[in-house]
């Protein structure tokens, strides 16, 4: 897809497609929400490497008429939270060769030196599932290029007892100081399961984990001794949109205490997607708006942008509101 002539905000130093890796990197500078105003970008993920932020998201293309068309994960970098690099795709849902399509929401985490990418795809109903699975990838650095691990799905949708086909999606993974890391993925239903060391099989079976309006989209992090799991919740009795809602618990095992909300839905998205961070001692709150027009093409459920806000905790370890706005973390230092 061409990329439009950026509207204010995030202005690209040079430009390249959006659909390849660009000879000369392009910059940003972050001005206020959406973060890049020149491509539709969804799904937030942030990786905190050393001094830098990596921030990997899906690539929105979806055409009028289509709900969704996300063909692509793209990877971003900062040091400082003000000027931003695109690096371009780090991988396709074709480059897992049981896969027919969609880069729908995923998490890379670092783990003994290499970089693990968990995702939700759909399954080639050729070889022998269908529906949304969840494979993994692997890489020596945060920018790939990302392999498949396994050489087949993680997650098969025959794998759970969920109520429709795409309820194995939107993985989130967390690593314990002891080495053992936990994946919890979900739609309508919460699932986990302790992986195994090796990374791309499990050490034990999958459970369901049970959060009030739970819809879809987790995100595991911890801070102090205290467990947090946000996620995107639907109570139609409030609002027909997603909202971003947390729990926590005492062990990533729980028990998990609801907590209530972090923030509303999004402008003009059905759908939001939380990814948080600590970087440089701030916490921020990663999600997607649907407001961004690139072009001829509005913004919308298909073509969302990624925002983000600073995120604080009250005395007793409890996330404080947080409000979406356009200027998001300005001012910056």
């Amino acid at each position: 897809m061409d990329q439009a002539a950026p509207t204010a905000g995030a202005v690209p130093a040079t430009a390249a497609p959006a659909t390849a890796a660009p000879a000369t990197a392009t910059t940003y500078q972050y001005t206020g929400n959406p973060l890049f105003r020149d491509l539709h970008t969804a799904d937030p993920a942030p990786l905190v490497v050393g001094d830098t932020l990596y921030l990997y998201v899906g690539h929105d293309e979806a055409a009028e008429g289509q709900m969704f068309n996300i063909t692509e994960w793209l990877a971003f970098s900062t040091k400082d939270m003000k000027t931003w690099t695109a690096h371009g795709p780090v991988m396709q849902p074709t480059d897992f060769s049981w896969v027919s399509r969609d880069a729908w929401a995923s998490q890379v985490t670092e783990k003994d030196g290499r970089f693990w990418f968990y995702t939700a795809v759909e399954h080639d109903p050729e070889q022998g599932s269908q529906g949304k699975a969840i494979g993994v990838a692997v890489a020596d650095n945060p920018l790939g290029p990302f392999r498949d691990a396994k050489g087949s799905a993680l997650v098969r949708n025959e794998d759970t007892q969920g109520p429709h086909s795409w309820d194995d999606i939107d993985p989130t993974v967390w690593t314990e100081e002891d080495g053992i890391s936990w994946l919890i993925w979900g739609n309508a239903n919460i699932y986990m399961a302790k992986l195994a060391p090796d990374m791309i099989s499990f050490d034990g079976p999958i459970r369901q984990i049970e959060l009030p309006d739970f819809e879809e989209g987790p995100w595991i992090f911890k801070r102090g001794d205290m467990y947090y799991l946000a996620y995107a919740s639907m109570d139609k009795t409030i609002s027909p949109d997603e909202r971003i809602s947390y729990a926590t618990a005492p062990a990533i095992t729980g028990p998990w205490t609801w907590r209530g909300e972090i923030t509303g839905a999004a402008a003009n998205s059905f759908t939001i997607h939380p990814g948080i961070a600590e970087f440089k001692g701030e916490w921020y709150l990663f999600y997607h708006v649907g407001t961004l027009d690139v072009g001829d093409l509005e913004g919308g459920l298909g073509r969302r942008a990624v925002a983000v806000e600073r995120m604080t905790f009250d005395e007793d370890g409890l996330i404080n509101p947080v409000t979406q706005t356009e200027t998001g973390i300005l001012p910056l230092p």
